[in-house]
């Protein structure tokens, strides 16, 4: 029978498996997209926190180190979103999971350590199933795919910046921070690279801001905070575990939203299918070698 913990466990990857599909319900483009994703989910953890009664002061020195994760988390989500406007949603959650291998390269660097032997035949797998991804998919969707593999080594990035952070800092005041980090650089990026996206943040449908706050606040803010809760009972390897699974989840909810339009060839799926394998084995069996 399955837990109330795994139960949650489930519920949360499937909640990050289903904010790719925001990316074509919301008919905005890629950066005032994620600009109200980060600023709704800042303003709910602001509400939530005040209402837990839990505050807000952090030292300078990591509230500067959670403003440049948050920094570099916004421009994640924005090449995401970017990748499903050039490409579609299956593209950019296939390329997502090539954070394994960036993580493979970087944490050696982070924290000093020898490459491990089972890291670089996952790193060779990953990037074999990610050529054959490319070169299977259309001619127009690959400089989507280019922006996905982008976006799948800054998740890498900020993930282990995240795990070098003290346990003194809280969740919340670490996500309403990177958030605000978010805010930020995106605004910036906003200002110098498109000014012309600023129409688009003023002049939101009503249809768009709906859609766009129930991701900030649900599929962001809400699953922010019930994932560090969730590292309380399970294990942050299983936590890893799950949520190689999250392309999963999202390529077949948006083959059931949107049908055709993201319908992929059989390599795409074999070589997807592939990848994930690998990760959650090469996962399991380091887990078993290192007892």
């Amino acid at each position: 029978m399955v837990s109330k913990i795994q139960f949650r466990l489930q519920f949360l990857v499937l909640l990050w498996g289903f904010t790719g599909v925001f990316g074509k319900l919301v008919t905005m483009n890629a950066l005032p997209m994620v600009f109200y994703r980060v600023l709704i989910a800042a303003i709910a953890i602001f509400i939530y926190m005040k209402f837990k009664k839990i505050g807000f002061k952090v030292s300078k020195q990591y509230i500067v180190r959670l403003l440049g994760i948050g920094a570099i988390i916004g421009v994640h989500w924005f090449t995401f979103y970017l990748s499903i406007k050039l490409s579609n949603i299956s593209i950019a959650l296939s390329t997502l999971s090539m954070g394994a291998l960036f993580s493979a390269i970087l944490e050696p660097i982070f924290f000093k350590r020898k490459l491990n032997l089972s890291e670089i035949i996952l790193s060779v797998i990953v990037s074999a199933c990610v050529a054959v991804i490319f070169n299977a998919s259309p001619d127009d969707y690959r400089l989507g795919i280019i922006v996905g593999v982008i976006c799948s080594f800054l998740s890498a990035l900020f993930a282990i910046l995240n795990s070098r952070l003290p346990n003194s800092i809280q969740s919340s005041q670490v996500t309403f921070y990177e958030m605000i980090g978010g805010v930020i650089m995106l605004s910036l990026i906003m200002v110098v690279f498109q000014p012309e996206a600023i129409s688009e943040v003023v002049n939101i449908s009503w249809s768009n801001l709906g859609w766009l706050t129930l991701l900030g606040i649900i599929f962001t803010a809400f699953a922010q905070i019930e994932s560090v809760a969730l590292l309380k009972h399970v294990s942050a390897f299983t936590m890893m575990l799950n949520v190689n699974l999250e392309p999963v989840y999202g390529i077949i909810l948006a083959s059931l939203v949107f049908g055709n339009s993201e319908h992929m060839t059989p390599v795409f799926y074999v070589a997807t299918a592939v990848m994930v394998l690998s990760i959650v084995v090469n996962g399991i069996l380091k887990t078993k070698f290192s007892k």
